[in-house]
């Protein structure tokens, strides 16, 4: 396992040094079921926000509630080490919840990253509430039309039958 991929419950502590030591954090979370482009194009856009990536990690329990049935496709252990591989990341922590609350109040970054399938009212409130309780700035990368994990696992079942 890397050295990137972390307890949620030592995110905390590490962020607080690192913004003690001036650096300005970025944050974004999701599910990162079967990397793609769209992905890589999307964590090297939040990354070149600030200067230190934190990325949330949906677990599996979390990305099957919000997903459904045969989701997700890898294990959160293996999502987080491929993730973690990526130089652009810093850290990845895996977390239990659907929603990212509790891994946004634990990094309390500067900039708080989604993707432009997201609108500010579009983001669960409550990690809205968490994000304006820290003072965070919310940044919508647009989206990378052609690229999703969906679509992905629909082009794969169609070339096994």
């Amino acid at each position: 396992m890397s050295l990137k991929v972390i307890d949620l419950a030592d995110v905390s502590e590490r962020c607080q040094v690192l913004r003690a030591g001036g650096k300005k954090l970025v944050a974004t979370n999701g599910c990162f079921d079967l990397l793609h482009v769209g992905h890589i194009r999307y964590l090297q856009a939040a990354r070149a926000l600030g200067d230190f990536l934190v990325v949330g990690l949906n677990s599996d329990r979390s990305v099957h509630q919000l997903k459904g049935s045969g989701r997700p496709i890898m294990a959160d252990s293996d999502r987080a080490e491929i993730i973690a591989a990526l130089q652009c990341v810093d850290l990845v922590a895996v977390f239990p919840q659907i929603r990212a609350t509790q891994f946004i109040d634990a990094v309390r970054p500067a900039i708080y990253v989604k993707g432009g399938d997201y609108t500010h009212e579009t983001l669960d409130e409550q990690e809205r509430a968490v994000l304006a309780d820290i003072g965070t700035e919310i940044r919508i990368i647009p989206f990378e039309p052609g690229y999703s994990t969906s679509q992905l696992i629909d082009q794969i079942s169609k070339t096994k039958s």
